[in-house]
């Protein structure tokens, strides 16, 4: 099997400008999830997907490749789907196929390579449990089955109103994408051109593990976080 990573990177974030590229417990953003990928031994190569020239010469200054990304790649509508896809499609142009592909986030500089390797398990070769999909996932801090929405008078109701009174803990454990880590077997991934679809599967991480970084406070929360798991208190 081969694998492959992708870590897609443009340098046009609006709600935090430059964000993959920001400081990071004294590296640029984006290489602690270059690193996770490389330290976990289970790939091939390491890409990033940049339209930015400054992406580009950090990622290579930190010893990994840089792929370019077409200018209508680095929009706002563009998806990591999409972006995914045209490194695929590069690749093969240049004789290069690849089994599964692995697309990470810059912006989750918690993930560890242990996290990467844990998602990628669940792309085993049993055929009976294998999944085609599988995704990094971590619960919510609040049950969503008690969630309330407004009626059309303003008056707060329950959303699910059948299941709103039971104790949480009688319910099925619910869980949200956290938008860190996606692995997709090659086949499955051109057919659907998405990260999502039959078979998925997904790795549980804590949500101190799962911060995404999109604002300041994601980032000084982050930044908080990291400096307390590097002390060693909790994992």
């Amino acid at each position: 099997m081969r694998n492959l990573a992708i870590i897609p990177a443009r340098g046009g974030s609006k709600r935090l400008p430059r964000k993959n590229v920001l400081p990071f417990q004294g590296k640029p953003m984006l290489t602690w999830t270059a690193e996770a990928a490389r330290d976990s031994g289970l790939f091939e190569r390491v890409l990033i997907s940049t339209e930015d020239a400054e992406i580009a010469a950090i990622s290579r200054q930190y010893g990994f490749e840089a792929i370019p990304r077409p200018e209508h790649l680095a929009t706002d509508e563009a998806t990591c789907a999409q972006v995914c896809l045209h490194v695929l499609d590069e690749l093969e142009k240049q004789g290069e196929m690849f089994d599964i592909l692995c697309c990470l986030y810059a912006t989750a500089p918690l993930r560890g390579a242990d996290d990467i390797a844990g998602t990628m398990r669940l792309l085993g070769d049993n055929a009976a449990n294998m999944a085609d999909f599988a995704f990094a996932v971590t619960s919510y801090p609040q049950s969503p089955y008690q969630m309330l929405i407004p009626d059309s008078v303003g008056f707060l109701i329950p959303a699910w109103p059948l299941i709103a009174n039971q104790k949480s803990q009688a319910l099925p454990c619910p869980f949200i994408d956290n938008g860190s880590t996606y692995a997709v077997r090659v086949p499955a991934f051109r057919t659907y051109k998405s990260f999502h679809g039959p078979r998925l599967r997904g790795y549980s991480m804590s949500r101190m593990h799962s911060i995404d970084i999109d604002t300041a406070e994601d980032l000084e929360m982050a930044l908080w976080a990291a400096e307390w798991l590097r002390r060693g208190e909790k994992r």
